[in-house]
C-alpha cells in the first residue's frame, strides 16, 4: 500500500464516490505530544512561579507531616544537587533533547510514545527555562526545586514529568513498541 492509499484509502471495486481523505494518524500523534508538552511545561512554570513568589526566603511548609514538604531550593546541577560547575553541560543536554524529540516527532504514529515523548519535552522545556532565564545568568542559571520528601533529593514538576516519560519509554521499549507504531518481537 502506497503512503497516498494509506492517507485517503482505496475505493472498493466498483465503487464510483471518491474515498473521503483520511487525517493521517500521525499528525494527531504530534498533536498529543505537543499538548502533553504544553500541559507538562505550563504547570511546572507556573508552581516555580508560585513558590519563588510565596516560598522562597520563607520556612518550608509541611505538607504530609514529616513525609513531605515544600521547600524552595536553587539547584544549579544536576539531580541530587550533582554536578553544580556543570550548569552550562546540562543546558546542552537539555537542548539536545529538545531537538531530538523534535526530530522523532516527524515518525510518530504511536499515542503511548507521543505522551512519553511529550513529558520528556515539557520537562525539559521547564528546566532548560530555569537554566536560561535565572539568576546567575543565561545559561547558568539554577532550576526551581520544591517537591521535598523526606530522606530524598528536592525536585519540581519538571524532574517529574522526564523521570514519568522516561518510565514510560523504558516500558514502551520493554513490549517492543517502536515510535512509528510497529510492534517488534526480540
Amino acid at each position: 500500500m502506497t503512503e497516498a492509499e494509506r492517507i485517503i484509502g482505496t475505493p472498493e471495486v466498483g465503487d464510483d464516490a471518491r474515498p473521503e481523505p483520511v487525517e493521517p494518524k500521525g499528525r494527531r500523534r504530534i498533536a498529543v505530544l505537543l499538548v502533553v508538552a504544553t500541559f507538562a511545561y505550563l504547570l511546572d512554570l507556573g508552581t516555580k512561579m508560585l513558590v519563588v513568589a510565596f516560598l522562597e526566603h520563607r520556612p518550608p511548609i509541611d505538607v504530609i507531616g514529616d513525609l513531605l514538604r515544600f521547600e524552595a531550593v536553587r539547584n544549579p546541577g544536576a539531580a541530587f544537587g550533582f554536578g553544580e560547575a556543570f550548569t552550562i553541560i546540562f543546558t546542552c543536554i537539555a537542548a539536545t533533547v529538545i531537538v531530538v524529540i523534535i526530530r522523532l516527532a516527524r515518525k510518530l504514529y504511536s499515542l503511548p510514545w507521543a505522551i512519553a515523548l511529550g513529558l520528556l519535552l515539557g520537562g525539559a522545556l521547564g528546566n532548560l527555562t530555569d537554566r536560561i532565564f535565572r539568576s546567575p545568568g543565561v545559561f547558568r542559571g539554577a532550576v526551581v526545586d520544591f517537591i521535598a520528601p523526606a530522606h530524598f533529593a528536592v525536585f519540581n514538576l519538571a524532574d517529574s514529568a522526564i523521570v514519568c516519560g522516561g518510565i514510560l519509554i523504558v516500558l514502551l521499549s520493554f513490549k517492543g513498541l517502536d515510535p512509528d507504531g510497529t510492534v517488534h518481537k526480540d
